[in-house]
């Protein structure tokens, strides 16, 4: 397994300077933020460390030679945007963006696209798994052509009143994941896995490595701390930030011994990544560089 961290909290950094964040650390690769240059919509999100839209074989060559220099591997392009989203107009905007990356990403050297299936928030579960065969069978197709594998993160995108009530990502329990692998059956669908949203909605993060072990394309380290005091207080049907929040790892509630040694029970041997969003480390430039340090200090124990 190699060790790197997704690049959307170094927001004030060009892909430079990022890569050079990555190359001091020790990390060994970096998943790169692709938004589209615009107004980010929510924290983390509308960060562009590699624009798409200006990709050309000179900015190819440059970016390959400058990662190849500082012995760093882009894990995945990464853009998590609603690709569900009600509005017919911003769905197509989301889509046409996320198939711009999958024909860039072997250009660029990339096997990998990390993303969201989105949701029609205010749609049934049998409902939002229609709308997603329809527009993700083509997405897969054009996946499948370029040789692309894209890695679906299980957050369910339910955090805040605006989220409510059913959130903005589909792809958030093994149960869904069995009905979506059913309904668009490929070898280019799978999963970019992250513990710590099993850990607030109180279901085992371990048992479904094991399951599905062939879809694991991507791994993301991401700690969540469950506050028992508000959640007794607020009960689980309340907005999960009043009851949980992230943080480092190892400084919340996932074993992370037990995880990584399920990761290589099913030999798992691709690409792990630190997400950052703990609000402890984001007081500026030094904080967050610091919450990368020790995450990668923390991880180094487990994974070498």
């Amino acid at each position: 397994m190699k060790l790197g961290f997704v690049s959307a909290i170094l927001d004030y950094a060009s892909f430079e300077e990022a890569i050079d964040v990555a190359s001091n650390l020790g990390y060994e690769c970096i998943e790169v933020a692709c938004w589209p240059k615009q107004k980010a919509t929510r924290r983390y999100a509308g960060v562009t460390h590699i624009d798409i839209d200006e990709l050309d074989d000179e900015k190819i060559s440059y970016i390959k030679d400058l990662c190849w220099e500082k012995s760093i591997e882009i894990s995945a392009l990464a853009y998590y945007p609603n690709t569900l989203d009600p509005d017919l107009e911003k769905r197509s905007v989301y889509v046409e963006h996320l198939k711009k990356m999958i024909v860039a990403a072997p250009r660029l050297g990339v096997n990998t696209i990390t993303t969201f299936i989105g949701r029609v928030q205010d749609k049934t579960i049998e409902e939002n798994l229609d709308i997603f065969k329809e527009v993700w069978t083509p997405i897969v197709k054009l996946a499948e052509e370029q040789d692309v594998r894209i890695a679906i993160e299980n957050c369910p995108m339910l955090f805040t009143k605006d989220e409510w009530p059913g959130g903005q990502n589909l792809a958030t329990t093994p149960k869904i994941w069995r009905k979506m692998f059913e309904l668009i059956d490929s070898e280019y669908l799978g999963l970019n896995y992250d513990p710590s949203h099993f850990v607030w909605q109180h279901i085992d993060y371990i048992k479904p490595l094991y399951e599905f072990k062939n879809k694991i394309f991507h791994v993301h380290y991401k700690d969540i701390k469950i506050y028992k005091d508000k959640l007794d207080d607020v009960g689980i049907m309340a907005y999960p930030l009043e009851f949980m929040s992230p943080k480092l790892p190892g400084l919340g509630d996932v074993d992370w011994g037990r995880y990584v040694s399920a990761l290589t029970d099913i030999g798992y041997k691709g690409c792990t990544c630190v997400e950052i969003e703990d609000k402890a480390f984001e007081g500026g430039k030094e904080d967050i560089e610091k919450s990368l340090e020790l995450s990668y200090k923390y991880l180094r124990q487990f994974v070498i």
